[in-house]
């Protein structure tokens, strides 16, 4: 048990998917895994464990942004031990990138200060794991998928009155928008763990379309697929 977390210390797998979400959780547990129980349910956080063909994965969400992702895995990492952990969740495309496009992120680039209260963490922007994201990539083509391997910006706001996207893009090259990478990737880096974030298109600021709430939460099949199969190497 942690400060926000109610599980035994045997509940949670070495391997953590985190979605935003937790009735993305609840879909991943009732679709992918067998013999899944609820292992946290402290603010509503239902977390599952269960497994993917012979591997004991936990499902685990973070909440929105980098406070609350900051919390959950931080915890994961030094109190559950933890090794790994892949963010899957949605992004805003600020690019020509397609509604379900998947995106494995290379590098996060922020206006939160979370990095700065942390740890002193100098710099605005930080990488996932490489050897993580090595092992995605590999096991995406296995699997017949076409993924985009870039930058997102991970923003404190999520109603920002100036968002100026293309500077965002001229400045930092990144391919769009969510709220949570940089925090995750943060805590990884100060506790020597792995972090990866994959991420599919759910709208975009170039084109009107996006993607309902239902299909967000049940249109990540591919992407959580690629997570879970990932999951098996590690």
């Amino acid at each position: 048990m942690s400060t926000h977390i109610e599980s035994k210390l045997e509940d949670i797998s070495s391997v953590v998917l985190m979605p935003g979400d937790p009735k993305r959780c609840e879909y991943i547990a009732r679709k992918f895994l067998s013999n899944s129980k609820i292992v946290n349910n402290v603010r509503g956080m239902t977390a599952y464990t269960g497994y993917y063909k012979s591997k004991q994965i936990t499902v685990f969400p973070s909440g929105m942004g980098c406070p609350s992702m900051g919390i959950y895995s931080y915890e994961l990492f030094k109190e559950y031990n933890v090794d790994s952990i892949i963010r899957i969740g949605t992004m805003g495309g600020y690019t020509n990138l397609k509604l379900k496009d998947i995106v494995l992120v290379d590098n996060s680039i922020t206006n939160s200060n979370y990095g700065k209260y942390l740890c002193n963490y100098p710099n605005i922007n930080i990488s996932g794991d490489i050897e993580l994201n090595n092992i995605i990539l590999n096991t995406s083509k296995e699997l017949g998928l076409n993924i985009y391997k870039g930058n997102i910006y991970s923003s404190d706001v999520f109603y920002e009155q100036n968002n100026d996207f293309k500077d965002k893009v001229a400045k930092y090259n990144v391919l769009g928008v969510e709220m949570e990478s940089f925090a995750l990737f943060t805590n990884a880096k100060l506790l020597n763990k792995k972090a990866a974030t994959l991420l599919m298109v759910s709208d975009s600021f170039i084109y009107p379309d996006k993607l309902s709430s239902l299909e967000r939460e049940q249109g990540l099949d591919n992407l959580i697929t690629l997570a879970l199969e990932t999951s098996l190497k590690l």
